[in-house]
């Protein structure tokens, strides 16, 4: 069976969803790599989950054109009345509430709602994101998109099988710095990427810690829990699934040292540890490693890096440029601010002045989602794919289970089934 059996039900309870055919993989075996759907001159949104970050996102709409906001989906009603009445100091129609546990489902069964926007618990994400699909609604889902494999090859025959898109919300590869240097890249800048290297590492003691919120419930889990902050960016870098792809992944975690203790937790059901290092390796020989750790006293860092024959980027708080011609040295801070002003993205020569007026984390969430809508709207490919999105999530098992294993090499899945290189490098569409 390729779904998850847990997953079962969702295509078989409902007559009137288009069922995935479970003994028949034919039926699904047609890929959604630049996937075009049919232009959605307006395109009409409910949102499911509007807790900070879904607040966060959901101002960024009342700032983008064609858009409809149908419905709005949270079991607290509190955050239900402020976005409403955002709505409404907008200039905005009001949007139908829903604040039952399952009324996302409601949602999805409507014929009025384009794209289902998610930022729910990260356990309800892919549940919601196949029951949506199978619905005829396109995704977008907060991170990561799902946490097993299985889930990931769920939302990937899903897609497959109902040609909707599915995208997860990975802002970080809207960054200004990460978008300049995946620019240099294409460009030829850096020569042949050899190695690269991001993190999360982002000291969140001070909150969560201490209560039953899904920070807690990381404590019980082993290996890398929120990979894709670190990883998508990079995976654009080396084109995975766009001329490489990803063979392997070997995953290292530390002990637990100096945290507070859950009164609700049995200190014995510490896994995690302080910090999870990953090394992965790609069909071509480029390797990977990725950190995660949000439970020591250091300062935030995705910590990006690019190695390339010619050129040598490192970002902790700012970004610095070493060239091969004088390695041991960074250029300066004149020659790297033209370097960048030079090969500024097209999104923040467009948008780069609305996106950080509106947006949050300087301007790259609005940037996502207004790309977002102006793919949506033009039925042109989406920015990141179903792929990407499975690709990113799935470190969260395969960490977990090299960790548990002796930290032995694991087997990264290839969810495009072999269709690899048949896009030959990463492209926005415009």
């Amino acid at each position: 069976m390729i779904f998850l059996n847990r997953f079962a039900e969702l295509y078989m309870n409902d007559n009137n969803v288009n069922m995935v055919d479970l003994n028949n993989e034919n039926a699904i075996r047609k890929d959604v790599l630049l996937l075009q759907c049919e232009p959605l001159p307006v395109v009409r949104i409910a949102f499911v989950g509007l807790g900070k970050r879904g607040k966060q996102s959901f101002n960024h709409f009342m700032y983008i054109d064609g858009v409809e906001v149908k419905a709005l989906c949270d079991i607290n009603c509190d955050n239900l009345t402020e976005i409403q009445q955002m709505l409404f100091v907008h200039n905005k129609p009001s949007a139908d509430l829903y604040s039952d546990f399952d009324d996302w489902r409601k949602i999805c069964e409507r014929e009025d709602i384009d794209l289902l926007y998610v930022c729910t618990d990260r356990g309800m994400h892919a549940e919601i994101a196949v029951y949506a699909m199978n619905h005829n609604k396109h995704v977008a889902v907060e991170v990561p998109a799902a946490n097993t494999v299985e889930e990931c090859w769920a939302l990937v025959d899903t897609a497959e099988h109902t040609r909707r898109h599915c995208i997860m919300l990975e802002n970080c590869c809207y960054d200004y710095d990460e978008l300049a240097m995946l620019n240099l890249t294409q460009a030829g800048f850096f020569g042949e990427i050899i190695h690269v290297e991001g993190a999360y590492i982002h000291d969140l003691r001070f909150i969560d810690f201490a209560t039953k919120t899904h920070y807690m419930d990381l404590w019980s889990m082993y290996g890398n829990p929120y990979p894709t902050h670190g990883l998508g960016p990079l995976c654009q870098l080396l084109n995975i699934h766009r001329g490489d792809k990803i063979e392997s992944v070997v995953s290292v975690s530390s002990g637990q040292f100096n945290f507070p203790v859950f009164p609700e937790m049995d200190s014995n059901a510490y896994k995690l540890g302080n910090i999870n290092t990953s090394i992965l390796k790609t069909s071509k020989g480029k390797t990977i490693v990725l950190q995660h750790d949000v439970s020591s006293p250091r300062p935030y860092t995705r910590n990006y890096l690019l190695s390339g024959t010619r050129a040598f980027a490192h970002k902790r708080d700012e970004l610095k440029v070493a060239l091969s011609e004088n390695p041991s040295e960074y250029i300066s801070d004149n020659e790297l601010n033209t370097l960048l002003t030079d090969n500024e993205h097209l999104f923040y020569k467009q948008i780069g002045e609305l996106a950080r007026k509106v947006g949050a984390h300087g301007g790259m969430d609005f940037i996502m989602d207004y790309r977002l809508i102006y793919c949506l709207q033009r039925g042109l490919p989406l920015d990141m794919d179903v792929y990407d999105a499975a690709e990113w999530s799935a470190l969260v098992e395969l960490t977990s289970l090299s960790v548990q294993n002796g930290s032995i090499p694991v087997t990264f899945p290839d969810f495009t089934r072999g269709r690899w290189n048949k896009v030959k490098g990463l492209q926005f569409s415009q």
